[in-house]
């Protein structure tokens, strides 16, 4: 039977790598005494998969995994054991046995983010939105993308625009820029928050401080009929 979960990962565990992430699952499903379904082989392992790994330093309130149980618990006692155990700052919010097949990463389709950061130049609020209006409006935008192979880097352009959903800027002030941001994520496509970012450099007037930029991601979204929703 398959548990599938949301959870939060947060603060300075926002900089953590996914490998270590599995790693601190693994041992605080030991230490709740959670009734997990092993790999078989010479190294047997929980078998549980996360949904869509994060970039090292973006935090969310919005990460799934599925998680295979040996026998069924309460949904109650699984949220309160594991939070027992778990580091402060990566909390389970939620959980739900479901039936389907489908992995949780299969059925991603799209990210929700918060994104603010500080401009070089100062802008106002209606300035800000109206370069966003205009990156929008283009029928592509091309990024150069650096991918290492047998020692060498090779570069490639990628139109980054279907990947690209709703776009609202919540606030400017003082330089500091608040939006969210809807970004293709998953099987069927992915944009980093970053790379969208990067496009907004190159495409507007927007000068943004590297050091400044603060990813949150808030949900993940699957779509169902036409509709995008929560996994959860």
């Amino acid at each position: 039977m398959i548990l599938r979960v949301k959870f939060t990962k947060e603060n300075y565990l926002k900089y953590i790598s996914h490998l270590d992430l599995m790693r601190l699952f693994q041992r605080a499903f030991r230490k709740a005494d959670i009734p997990m379904k092993y790999s078989e082989g010479f190294n047997p392992h929980p078998k549980f998969s996360i949904a869509s790994a994060l970039s090292l330093g973006v935090s969310s309130i919005g990460e799934y995994m599925d998680v295979e149980l040996e026998k069924k618990i309460s949904i109650t006692t699984f949220i309160h054991r594991m939070n027992q155990v778990l580091p402060d700052d990566i909390k389970i919010l939620k959980a739900e046995y479901i039936k389907e097949n489908k992995s949780v990463s299969s059925m991603i389709d799209w990210g929700f983010y918060k994104i603010q950061f500080k401009l070089k130049n100062t802008l106002s609020e209606e300035e800000v939105k109206k370069n966003v209006e205009d990156i929008l409006s283009l029928d592509e935008i091309i990024i150069i993308k650096q991918k290492k192979k047998k020692g060498k880097i090779r570069e490639r352009e990628k139109d980054i625009r279907p990947f690209i959903g709703n776009v609202v800027v919540k606030e400017v002030k003082d330089n500091l820029v608040s939006m969210e941001v809807l970004l293709k994520t998953g099987d069927s496509g992915n944009l980093k928050a970053i790379d969208f970012l990067s496009s907004l450099e190159k495409y507007t007037s927007l000068n943004i401080i590297d050091d400044t930029i603060r990813i949150h991601r808030l949900e993940l979204y699957t779509e169902r009929h036409g509709e995008i929703v929560p996994l959860l």
